[in-house]
């Protein structure tokens, strides 16, 4: 009997133990779920306060972007509302200024016909006076070249022969080619007498001496040889070596006026006929 009983006591007792065990393990399994299920709606809580958070900045998003669009047109408005105004004002200056164009232009066409037809007495007159200065430059040509083919001044003594002054300047040559196309030539001054005559002309002129034919030998244009001349102090001087024709210098002393200078020079000029 006591075998009995120890190995039911035995049996008890695993009994007891394996209950046991299947209790912990169901406690366990309760712990675990349990677990699992307050993780689940700490993820649920924080799910949905990110959809929250996420309704908030929608909502915010939102209106910023309605605020910006409200201020856009607000702008826009402003705008649009000075571009008018200042298009109508331009419309309204070009206005006026296209009014005063052409005022200006058809006061300019009444003005311009007025003048036009003011303009034709003033146009004949014009063309009259014209025409009577042209004749009159015609005539004073005319003249002028009358005075050019005569002496600008002859005089008469004692049997010399008539002379005459120039009115116009040529080179030495060109001076005495004028003399000898009217049968004279460049003036012979071969005495005191003479040389006090001819420089009562005031003028300074060439006279018919020269040593053109050979140098430092003054010939008169007749080939007759200088015997005495009238020269201005330290003349003649053959400056820089080509002065080979001479004049005279009325300004000068009476009997001390004659001066060497280049043939090309321009000068008047006193014939001899």
């Amino acid at each position: 009997m006591e075998l009995e009983d120890i190995y039911e006591d035995a049996e008890n007792e695993n009994s007891k133990s394996s209950k046991r065990s299947l209790d912990r393990d169901e406690d366990v399994i309760d712990d675990e779920e349990t677990d699992a299920h307050q993780k689940w709606t700490f993820s649920q809580i924080k799910r949905k306060d990110r959809n929250r958070r996420g309704s908030v900045r929608c909502v915010l998003s939102t209106v910023c972007f309605g605020l910006f669009y409200a201020l856009l047109f607000t702008v826009n408005i402003v705008l649009r509302t000075r571009i008018t105004a200042d298009t109508d004002l331009l419309k309204m200056r070009y206005k006026n200024t296209v009014y005063e164009y052409n005022k200006c232009t058809e006061m300019f066409h009444v003005n311009y016909s007025n003048l036009t037809s003011e303009k034709d007495p003033f146009q004949n007159s014009y063309k009259s006076l014209m025409q009577k200065n042209l004749e009159l430059e015609t005539r004073i040509k005319s003249l002028s070249d009358e005075l050019k083919n005569k002496h600008s001044e002859r005089v008469k003594s004692n049997g010399w022969h008539s002379f005459f002054i120039s009115s116009e300047e040529k080179s030495w040559s060109d001076s005495r080619q004028f003399c000898r196309d009217r049968g004279g030539d460049l003036i012979i001054i071969n005495t005191e007498e003479k040389q006090r005559f001819i420089s009562s002309f005031k003028e300074r002129a060439w006279i018919g001496l020269s040593d053109i034919e050979n140098k430092g030998n003054m010939k008169w244009v007749d080939s007759s040889t200088l015997n005495k001349g009238f020269w201005d102090k330290n003349e003649p001087n053959d400056n820089f070596g080509n002065e080979n024709c001479v004049e005279m210098l009325p300004l000068k002393p009476i009997l001390s006026n004659w001066n060497d200078l280049q043939c090309s020079e321009l000068r008047t000029w006193i014939c001899e006929n």
